[in-house]
């Protein structure tokens, strides 16, 4: 297994259970096919440009060891998904 670190940003309109439940979400799909070793949520962050019309966004940094195939699964899931402004996915070094 690969480690992985991801860095979500979802808009800051939602209620706090909404945010809560996506996060897990997220959280319970690496958990399939992977370990998340970590989810640290730095909170409301002014965006340097706006996107989708948001000026906001909730960042959520994800640090976790998977297998390479649930890296298209799971960039998928945030792209279906309409609450989540932008996202990246970067292998770390070993």
């Amino acid at each position: 297994m690969n480690k992985y670190e991801s860095v979500v940003i979802i808009n800051s309109n939602l209620e706090a259970d909404a945010l809560k439940a996506l996060i897990n979400k997220f959280s319970d799909l690496i958990n399939t096919d992977g370990k998340v070793t970590s989810v640290e949520e730095l909170g409301n962050k002014k965006l340097a440009y706006e996107i989708k019309k948001q000026k906001e966004g909730y960042y959520v940094v994800y640090k976790f060891e998977a297998n390479p195939q649930l890296i298209s699964e799971l960039e998928r899931n945030y792209r279906i998904t309409d609450e989540v402004i932008k996202f990246i996915v970067i292998k770390e070094e070993e």
